[in-house]
């Protein structure tokens, strides 16, 4: 594991300043930068005794592989990484648990995003196969704007081995495949519950779908195939919360 790694962007730096302060290392700021929540951020991190450069924005700019880090990037030490053993904490810890799995989705733009909606959503833990998926990378921190610090994000080995696991577990496990015959509206959808998504294209793997209890598809009313899968992920979810919430 890597013994530290870099963080950009207002809100991800937010969220680590106030939830693991303790990760920061340096911080690296845009020089002349006149902004609250970046002073804020600058301010709470010396409290902590972390150490503080003012830089050009060239400099910011290299460190980042010029990604859009909006004047602060931070060297830090590497956040928690969950298991499979957190995955069973967090169901039991929960009456009705509310997971989202991700099947192949590589982009971390996509993952950053579908973290966003998932920790808006009231999702418990997003699962990811270990192998051809995108890790928690700053990118991906930076576009969830501080809900990779919220929402664990769990990589498994076998996804299917881990679906049947959860579903032994008490957890329905819904999918979202275009050849299914169900629309998502016509599905309950309540209780505990897990949400497969697919990469976008090639959809979910065929074990991952056959592990799925029930498969559901979003209607398709125009003349486009399939949704951006961070866009279909928000759609599933908030279907989801709003069965849960008239249960």
């Amino acid at each position: 594991m890597a013994q530290q790694e870099w963080l950009y962007g207002l809100h991800a730096l937010e969220a680590v300043v106030k939830r693991e302060p303790e990760r920061l290392i340096e911080l690296f700021v845009l020089k002349g930068r006149d902004d609250e929540r970046l002073i804020n951020i600058v301010n709470q991190a010396r409290r902590f005794g972390v150490s503080v450069q003012f830089c050009q924005r060239r400099v910011l700019d290299d460190k980042v592989n010029g990604e859009q880090h909006q004047g602060i990037v931070a060297r830090a030490k590497p956040g928690k990484a969950f298991s499979e053993a957190d995955l069973d904490v967090i169901i039991e810890e929960h009456n009705q648990p509310f997971l989202l799995v991700l099947d192949g989705v590589t982009d971390p733009h996509n993952l950053g995003a579908c973290l966003r909606t998932a920790d808006a959503a009231g999702v418990h833990a997003v699962i990811v196969p270990k192998d051809k998926s995108a890790g928690l990378t700053a990118t991906v921190r930076k576009v969830a704007v501080g809900a990779a610090e919220t929402v664990p994000l769990i990589k498994v080995t076998n996804l299917a081995r881990t679906l049947k696991a959860i579903q032994q577990q008490g957890v329905w496990v819904i999918g979202t495949a275009g050849e299914a015959t169900q629309s998502l509206y016509d599905c309950k959808l309540q209780g505990p519950m897990a949400l497969v998504m697919g990469a976008e294209g090639k959809g979910m793997r065929r074990l991952t779908r056959e592990s799925c209890d029930e498969l559901v598809k979003l209607p398709m009313m125009g003349s486009v195939s399939s949704l951006n899968v961070s866009v279909a992920t928000g759609v599933c979810l908030y279907e989801i919360v709003r069965q849960r919430g008239m249960s």
